[in-house]
């Protein structure tokens, strides 16, 4: 099960950003390219991780769960200045206060995601520097997940019950 499940979780991450890379529908944005890549590859990578964490160590609700452990990950990779990278809720029903959208980003993000899209992004300009700002869906994909979110149980499958929301300067 666990490589169906992991196959399909990066399957969704893959294919959310394909064929997008045009700005202001002109000539091809390479940086922008570049970035939407680097998250993709950046989804796979913390998606297969979670995954792997809960699929092996987490047993019981007493076990460290493997989204705590992620935002321990997010946060890390934020202090060393590589992006900014948040887990928060799309159900309605934060596990944690703090997990949930923040900005105008983030709200449109959980709208996007809530009415079906795997992947939503924006392109923001802060002191003339570009940042992708990109949202992930994250649907539950193991049984172990409702553990600890008992409110999953009544998710759909593929639908998203949370999102990773990046922040990437496009370079």
């Amino acid at each position: 099960m666990f490589g169906t499940v992991m196959i399909c979780w990066m399957a969704i991450s893959c294919a959310a950003a394909e064929g997008q890379g045009e700005e202001d529908g002109g000539k091809p944005d390479r940086p922008l390219e570049r970035t939407r890549k680097m998250v993709r590859m950046l989804d796979d990578v913390y998606k297969a991780a979670v995954v792997l964490i809960t699929d092996k160590y987490v047993n019981d609700e007493n076990d460290f769960a493997a989204g705590s452990a992620a935002i321990a990950l997010f946060k890390a990779v934020g202090e060393k200045g590589w992006h900014e990278v948040k887990l928060l809720d799309v159900s309605g029903e934060p596990y944690n206060d703090k997990n949930v959208a923040q900005d105008d980003f983030e709200k449109e993000a959980v709208r996007q995601l809530k009415a079906g899209q795997v992947y939503f992004d924006r392109v923001e300009k802060r002191d003339d520097v570009r940042y992708l700002r990109a949202a992930t869906a994250v649907p539950v994909v193991l049984q172990k997940c409702v553990m600890c979110h008992e409110n999953y149980k009544q998710a759909q499958t593929g639908e998203a019950i949370g999102m990773l929301s990046y922040t990437l300067k496009i370079e």
